[in-house]
């Protein structure tokens, strides 16, 4: 960070180690030089978070610092828990934390410095409109950090920060890998089992122009095998249920976890419980699956207990946050690596091309199908997908 731009922008991969740097660098600025600083993140939750560290790095570089300015400030910090805020009274400084949740609750003074963390995430208004302008009567430069999402606002900054004609920018790029303090042996783990548009993204920080799509090389996952298709003896057979809710399908999905085949794919609604029920009991004789992974939520739960009192091996499914991520990105690897063959049936298809997922700021997705469309044919397969790969192991997450 020697570099003399006054913008600088730098894309970087997950536990490259940024937070670390900007402390460092916020700490130097206002602590040593008595600058005027600010640190912005995108969400209330991010911003807790950093004025924790930042307190606690800030009580171990005042146990352990041997810089001369540093010496003997100890009585001269003022901390102020309401506004986020911290005044070092010796140099002048101050550093403090916001979020950019509500851009206009951020108008104020003029600042010497700001760190916009996971920049990616912020409204696109927060830098030209908010803190841009907070920068000019003192000349003031920012550090932009994040990883990519997409090619937004953040990805044209960067793109400024290589043009050799704006000598007011620079831009960086650091991969997850850069950081020497974690295992190489961990971020190969990671790339065999992890989509590649999350490992490039997420890991190699790079800049993905269709950056909200799920599932890739859905066309190229398409067999055609001879129908009728026919339940195969030695063949070991599981089954994914998706219940529908107002205006949603219920759908069953089966997939020949011998072959990896999805061999069957049903959907219907507008029928009561139990005629649902009866269908999925009739698909279950056809195919006599290992085991029926079903969504539990909502009216999953009793339909569930009501399928398992006629004797067939349900088990359910609780998504969650937490467990929702895992289940599409395991279909979604295996589509992309042709671990799994579908049947051509063009609402799956529309439903996968179609399925779309939000970087959420601090890491993870949420994954949805867009504002009017279904995702039933989705999880019903990743539920099958999910048994399949499974076999007679049970995962839980909890």
């Amino acid at each position: 960070m020697q570099d003399e731009a006054r913008f600088k922008v730098v894309a970087c991969g997950r536990r490259f180690g940024k937070t670390e740097l900007a402390k460092t660098l916020l700490l130097e600025k206002s602590l040593c030089h008595g600058m005027q600083t600010w640190w912005l993140a995108p969400t209330y939750q991010m911003a807790s978070q950093v004025w924790r560290d930042l307190k606690m790095s800030l009580t171990q570089s005042m146990m352990t610092t041997t810089n001369p300015a540093a010496n003997g400030l100890t009585d001269t910090i003022a901390i102020n828990e309401t506004e986020r805020r911290i005044d070092f009274g010796t140099s002048g400084g101050m550093i403090a934390i916001r979020s950019t949740h509500n851009p206009d609750n951020l108008r104020g003074a003029g600042l010497d410095f700001a760190v916009l963390d996971e920049a990616a995430f912020m409204l696109p208004d927060v830098w030209p409109e908010v803190v841009r302008p907070m920068l000019l009567d003192r000349r003031g430069g920012a550090l932009f950090l994040s990883t990519p999402f997409g090619r937004n606002w953040f990805y044209h900054l960067y793109q400024l920060g290589l043009d050799p004609l704006e000598p007011d920018w620079a831009a960086f790029h650091f991969t997850s890998m850069d950081n020497r303090l974690i295992d190489p042996a961990e971020f190969a783990t990671i790339q065999r089992t992890t989509p590649a548009r999350v490992w490039r993204e997420e890991y190699l920080a790079e800049f993905i122009e269709d950056a909200g799509q799920v599932f890739r090389g859905v066309r190229q996952a398409i067999y055609t095998p001879e129908m009728p298709i026919h339940h195969q003896e030695a063949h070991r057979y599981v089954m994914g249920v998706d219940w529908g809710r107002d205006n949603d399908y219920t759908v069953l999905a089966v997939i020949d976890a011998t072959t990896r085949q999805l061999v069957d794919l049903e959907r219907f609604n507008q029928i009561g419980w139990a005629v649902q029920r009866g269908y999925i009991r009739a698909a279950a004789d056809r195919w006599q699956p290992q085991v029926i992974w079903a969504e539990a939520n909502s009216i999953g739960s009793v339909n569930i207990e009501a399928l398992q009192r006629e004797g067939l091996p349900v088990r359910p499914f609780m998504t969650t946050s937490r467990s929702k991520g895992p289940l599409i990105e395991a279909l979604a690897l295996a589509i992309e690596r042709r671990d799994i063959a579908l049947l051509e049936d063009v609402v799956l298809l529309g439903e996968l091309e179609s399925y779309t997922l939000e970087r959420l700021p601090g890491g993870g997705y949420r994954y949805s199908a867009p504002a009017g469309m279904h995702d039933d044919t989705v999880i019903a397969l990743a539920l099958a997908w999910y048994g399949a790969q499974q076999g007679r192991l049970q995962v839980d997450f909890a």
